[in-house]
C-alpha cells in the first residue's frame, strides 16, 4: 500500500477579475505565435471569445474552433483534432466550460503525439507532454482548468468515457470570474453542484495509505491526503455559502468570484485525491439520458453520501459544519445526517432534479446502469466503501 502522496496541478494558475487581459503576455512568455481557441458558437455570439482574442491579437495569429458542445461526443473531439491539425497551432486555448476545455486537452495530446482521441481514453495513455495549453473557464464547476482529465460521450455505447493523464494538465489555468457573469442560470446551478460533488468526493475518498492500486499500475488519483483535505474543506465552505446566490443573482460579481475560487479549489482537490461512486454512477446515467454532468452528479450526491455514511461519519459531520449547519452539541451521527440534508436542500434551492425518473431513467434500466458504473475501476476504487452490484442497484433505485 502507498506510503507517500503527491500533488499535481496546472503549470501556473492566474486568478482574478480581469485576468484575461494578461493572455497576450502569457502567450508571449510561452513563445506562442499561432493559437487555436477551442470554444463554441454561443460564446462567440456572446462576445466572450472576442474578449480572449483581443489581448492575443498583437502576439499571435488566431484561429477559432466553434464546434464545442455540451457533454462533448467523441465525434466532436475528432472534429476538433482535425481542425487543429489543419491550422497547425503552436498553442491552444480551451475557452468555456469543462466540455470545451476537454476538447482542447484531447486536441493538444493528438497534436503532440498523433493518433485519434480514442487512443488516449483510459488512464495514462498520453505518452508525454502535449502542445502548450491555456484553459480559461467561463463556468464555475468542472475544475478542468487544473485537472488531468478529459470526459467525452461515447454515443455508440451510451456512456461517458475519460482520458486521464497528468500530461493533460494545462500549462496555464487562467480564471477570470468576469467571464462567468453571462453564464445562464441552469449552467450556473449544474456546474456549481458539480464542483460541490468534486469537493465532497475528494474529502471522503479512501485514505491514500489504503488506496487499492494493483502492483505495476499507475493512477492520477490516490485517495484523500492532507493537502487535498485542506483544499476540499475550503471549497465546500465557499461553494456552500455562495452557490445559491450566484444562481439567484447572476450579476453579483462577489458571488461569481467566490464560485470561481470554490470550483478551482475543488478541482485541485479531486484531480489529486479522486472522484468516486457519484461520478461512476453518473457516467452511464448521463450517457443514457443526456442530462448535464453536473445535474446528474448533484442528483446522485446525497444518495451516495448516505451509502458512504458508515465509513465517513466524521468527515460528513465536518461537512455539515462547513455548510453552516448548527452541529454544536450533536452526536457525530446526527451531525453527519445534517450534511446530507443540507445538500438535499441546496439541490432543491438551485433546481437540481430530485429523482432519476425526472431525467427519464426507467427501473428496468437500473441493472445495466449499475453494471456499467462498476466497470469504471479507476474511480470506483476511490470510494471509501467498496460497492457491489447489488449496492449500486440499490443506490440507483433509491434515487429513482
Amino acid at each position: 500500500m502507498p506510503t507517500t502522496w503527491k500533488f499535481n496541478s496546472a503549470g501556473q494558475i492566474v486568478f482574478g477579475s480581469g485576468a484575461a487581459d494578461q493572455l497576450g503576455d502569457i502567450a508571449q512568455r510561452l513563445g506562442l505565435e499561432r493559437v487555436l481557441v477551442v470554444t463554441d458558437a454561443h460564446l462567440v455570439d456572446a462576445g466572450i471569445c472576442g474578449k480572449i482574442e483581443s489581448p492575443l491579437a498583437e502576439q499571435a495569429t488566431i484561429d477559432v474552433f466553434t464546434g464545442g458542445e455540451p457533454e462533448p461526443s467523441l465525434a466532436a473531439a475528432e472534429a476538433c483534432v482535425a481542425h487543429a491539425r489543419a491550422f497547425a497551432p503552436d498553442g491552444l486555448i480551451g475557452l468555456g466550460g469543462g466540455s470545451n476545455m476537454d476538447l482542447a486537452k484531447i486536441a493538444a495530446a493528438a497534436l503532440a503525439h498523433s493518433g485519434s482521441p480514442r487512443d488516449y481514453l483510459g488512464e495514462n495513455k498520453v505518452p508525454g507532454p502535449v502542445t502548450p495549453l491555456i484553459c480559461v473557464p467561463t463556468t464555475s464547476g468542472t475544475g478542468s482548468e487544473v485537472s488531468a482529465a478529459g470526459v467525452f460521450t461515447d454515443q455508440e455505447n451510451n456512456i461517458k468515457v475519460g482520458a486521464m493523464s497528468n500530461y493533460l494538465r494545462p500549462t496555464v489555468a487562467l480564471v477570470d470570474p468576469q467571464l462567468t457573469l453571462s453564464c445562464p442560470r441552469k449552467v450556473t446551478a449544474d456546474s456549481g453542484i458539480d464542483a460541490m460533488t468534486h469537493a465532497i468526493e475528494a474529502y471522503t475518498a479512501v485514505d491514500y495509505k489504503d488506496f487499492p492500486l494493483p502492483p505495476g499500475e499507475t493512477s492520477c488519483y490516490q485517495g484523500r491526503f492532507p493537502l487535498a483535505d485542506v483544499l476540499a474543506e475550503k471549497a465546500i465552505a465557499t461553494i456552500g455559502a455562495n452557490l445559491e446566490r450566484a444562481v439567484e443573482h447572476p450579476d453579483d460579481l462577489a458571488a461569481r468570484e467566490a464560485m470561481s475560487l470554490g470550483a478551482l479549489l475543488a478541482g485541485l482537490a479531486f484531480s489529486n485525491a479522486g472522484v468516486a461512486l457519484v461520478h461512476a454512477l453518473e457516467y452511464p446515467v448521463g450517457g443514457a439520458t443526456h442530462c448535464s454532468h453536473g445535474a446528474g452528479n448533484g442528483l446522485l450526491l446525497p444518495h451516495v453520501m448516505r451509502y458512504n455514511l458508515p465509513k465517513r461519519r466524521k468527515q460528513f459531520a465536518r461537512i455539515a459544519a462547513l455548510l453552516g449547519e448548527k452541529t454544536d452539541g450533536l452526536s457525530e451521527d446526527d451531525a453527519a445526517e445534517r450534511a446530507i440534508a443540507a445538500i438535499e436542500r441546496l439541490n432543491t434551492a438551485i433546481g437540481i432534479p430530485a429523482r432519476l425518473s425526472d431525467l427519464g431513467v426507467r427501473e428496468e434500466q437500473i441493472p445495466e446502469l449499475a453494471e456499467k458504473a462498476l466497470g469504471i475501476t479507476r474511480i470506483i476504487r476511490v470510494n471509501p466503501r467498496v460497492p457491489t452490484l447489488p449496492d449500486a442497484v440499490q443506490v440507483l433505485k433509491e434515487a429513482l
